[in-house]
């Protein structure tokens, strides 16, 4: 591919047939993964040009990068956020472009609220995507990143107490330059799913942090709407000493 055809930077890449690409697809499932994340706040890292939080129902959301027009200017590597603060944080491909990827995510853990979720994409290197940028020039967004293998991110999870509810992988057209390529190519998105599952350009992991020893106290709402049952109380009946005599004496 040429400059003209891939971009020399992100926000022209997006705009190209393969940027577009990509985007509806990851636009879809994180769609679909935040909608039923609920709580206070919510936190994009990285790919600031899409707003992968725009079905979220969570009040709070705030895109953050490194420069440009954002909510929260910061590295990654270091988080400006209050520990166990965050309900849901996205990172669209932020650990392929971050020098320190592990670091990344040990920060999204400390900054997750126990149960909190957490939502990413990366590029498969174990696809036609993947293929391309060992083949291809690199000078270009997204070929200058650095392509992490799924088993490799997936041990970070575990490592870190990330533990992993869902994932899936899309884009397994190959990036074509040409609308009318990807056109051709789209069969190889349909049956993707069915005949070579782990060889999507893009993966998708969702995962909840889990704290050991943590037990959630809920109310007992079956005390609180049950009424006390409590016993009638009966009369008691006094006899007065006068009241004995007279009776005695009636006997008599």
């Amino acid at each position: 591919m040429s400059n003209a055809a891939t971009g020399s930077s992100p926000l022209q890449w997006l705009a190209s047939p393969a940027g577009c690409y990509l985007v509806a697809r990851e636009q879809k499932y994180f769609d679909t993964a935040v909608a039923d994340i609920f709580g206070y706040h919510a936190l994009q890292l990285g790919l600031e040009q899409v707003d992968l939080l725009r079905a979220s129902r969570i009040p709070l959301r705030v895109r953050a990068a490194a420069a440009g027009d954002v909510g929260l200017r910061t590295d990654f590597r270091d988080l400006p956020i209050e520990s166990n603060s965050v309900d849901l944080m996205v990172l669209p491909h932020t650990l392929e472009f971050c020098e320190h990827p592990h670091q990344v995510v040990r920060e999204v853990a400390r900054a997750l609220r126990p149960e909190g979720h957490v939502v990413i994409s990366g590029f498969n290197p174990m696809s036609l995507w993947g293929l391309r940028r060992s083949v291809g020039t690199r000078g270009n967004f997204p070929w200058n990143g650095n392509f992490i293998r799924l088993p490799r991110v997936k041990d970070w999870f575990a490592l870190l107490g990330l533990e992993i509810v869902a994932g899936s992988m899309a884009c397994y057209a190959p990036p074509c330059a040409e609308q009318k390529w990807l056109d051709r190519f789209e069969f190889m998105e349909k049956a993707g799913d069915r005949w070579w599952p782990i060889a999507g350009g893009v993966y998708f992991l969702q995962a909840i942090k889990r704290v050991r020893g943590m037990r959630l106290i809920m109310p007992r709402w079956s005390d609180r709407a049950s009424p006390k049952k409590n016993l009638a109380s009966v009369p008691e009946r006094r006899v007065r000493d006068e009241d004995a005599a007279a009776a005695r004496t009636r006997v008599q």
